[in-house]
């Protein structure tokens, strides 16, 4: 039978979430900026490190995620990396903020290319057995959309103190900051290992999926390959956190550049996140009322029109009505959030209904790495934008075309992909009606064989 979770777990399991949203957050925010602005290096530099490391994880997550379908310890499968990860994944962290005492350029490129490698692998050895345990926690399809709005609860909060607090600590990113933006680093690295521990601590995953055969990585793979809710649910994913990551990238710019709001940087982007989090409940209940992919649908449809409007905003808007654009963002990021992670663990079960195996950590592995694809191209796209249109690093004022590229990669971009994404969830092939038959049969199934 499908599991009711109590508030407890769910908040524990919840609270894991917000380590990787801190760190993921920061990244995505303040990392091309402190390369261009703090380290010095050319916005064309800057993506190639970025670049370089980020390419490492399209081979290291099917890998980790394989790892973690086939460990066994008295612990379970996936809380043991929860145990020993945490650690490694804080120190990875703060190399990527330490400015060392070079000036060579292609120096400078290949250290911030390797703690780019170094800290994605710790960050995977305990990210992804994290998300992999979402459907061992429960398998009804109400109850996991439940779970997982916990969990992008504690997500948005640490987005919201990633967009915030980073601030207070180094005040401008300019190179005479960069021992706070270290001390920044160390900060955060311990703050967002620590939630993990809570994970491993309080929860248990479900031990009749563990005693499943486990197949090879060439199965699991093919197995993926050919499950056409989670390649649709992947393909929506992709789009909506290229989006995201874009969007993360460039805000800062958008705000320090074209509005000439530097000193409300934290105002505005508390705003939006605040927003997201009471909105969080919203898309829940319209996920129970329709489904995962019509609240999807309008969620992102109703953040892709804020995005276009942002065009419209010059450095004469008050601070009134874009702190308005910025609550009506929010409540479109809370759906980005929440919808598409809740999809992934209904094509698992699918899986298993199809094939009679369940690849958890391979599909979840798959999954976060679309989220890693999204940054490669997010914010290397951004960066080179800024390069080709003549960005000057801490330039009181900017050449025109590097003000109109800000606005592009900031408004049309974003919404052009949230409408692909709109495209892809029209067709994706699991509401509610086909999920709950497959899940009646595997219950019918799993009893046979006990």
């Amino acid at each position: 039978m499908a599991q009711t979770l109590s508030r407890r777990t769910k908040i524990l399991y919840g609270s894991g979430d917000i380590g990787f949203s801190l760190t993921s957050t920061i990244i995505g925010a303040y990392l091309a900026i402190f390369l261009t602005d703090v380290v010095g290096l050319s916005p064309g530099l800057a993506a190639m490190s970025i670049l370089i490391g980020k390419s490492w994880d399209w081979i290291n997550d099917p890998i980790i995620g394989h790892i973690s379908d086939r460990t066994r310890t008295r612990w379970g499968r996936r809380r043991p990396f929860l145990l020993f990860g945490p650690l490694p994944f804080a120190l990875a962290f703060v190399l990527l903020w330490w400015r060392p005492p070079f000036e060579a350029p292609a120096i400078l490129v290949a250290y911030y290319a390797a703690a780019y490698v170094i800290f994605d692998t710790a960050a995977t050895f305990v990210y992804m057995p994290y998300f992999a345990m979402t459907p061992e926690l429960t398998s009804d399809y109400d109850e996991r959309t439940s779970v997982t709005t916990y969990r992008m609860a504690f997500s948005i909060l640490g987005s919201l103190i990633s967009f915030t607090v980073p601030l207070l600590i180094v005040g401008r990113f300019v190179p005479a900051n960069a021992p706070k933006v270290l001390m920044m680093g160390a900060l955060f690295g311990i703050v967002s290992a620590l939630p993990l521990l809570l994970v491993f601590f309080g929860t248990r995953e479900r031990e009749e999926h563990a005693a499943l055969e486990q197949p090879s990585l060439r199965e699991s793979l093919r197995s993926a390959g050919h499950n056409r809710p989670f390649l649709y649910g992947l393909g929506l994913f992709l789009m909506a956190w290229i989006a995201v990551d874009i969007v993360q990238a460039t805000l800062l710019y958008y705000i320090k550049y074209w509005l000439g709001r530097e000193s409300d940087s934290d105002l505005i982007m508390a705003v939006i996140f605040v927003t997201a989090m009471f909105a969080l409940p919203i898309w829940e209940v319209v996920s129970r009322r329709r489904s995962k992919v019509w609240a999807y649908i309008i969620g992102v449809g109703f953040w892709a029109g804020v995005q276009i409007v942002l065009v419209l905003v010059s450095p004469a808007t008050t601070l009134v009505p874009i702190l308005v654009l910025c609550v009506l963002a929010g409540i479109g990021v809370a759906a980005v959030h929440v919808l598409p992670w809740a999809m992934i663990p209904d094509a698992i079960e699918y899986d298993e209904w199809r094939t009679g195996e369940r690849h958890e950590g391979m599909y979840y592995s798959l999954t976060t790495l679309t989220t890693k694809v999204a940054a490669s191209i997010a914010i290397p796209l951004a960066l080179l934008v800024l390069e080709c249109t003549g960005y000057v690093p801490n330039s009181a004022q900017q050449p025109a075309a590097a003000l109109m590229g800000i606005r592009i990669v900031m408004g049309p971009i974003p919404a052009l992909l949230l409408g692909l994404g709109i495209v892809i969830a029209l067709r994706y092939p699991l509401d509610r009606k086909a999920y709950d038959r497959i899940l009646r049969e595997l219950e019918t199934r799993r009893a046979s064989v006990e």
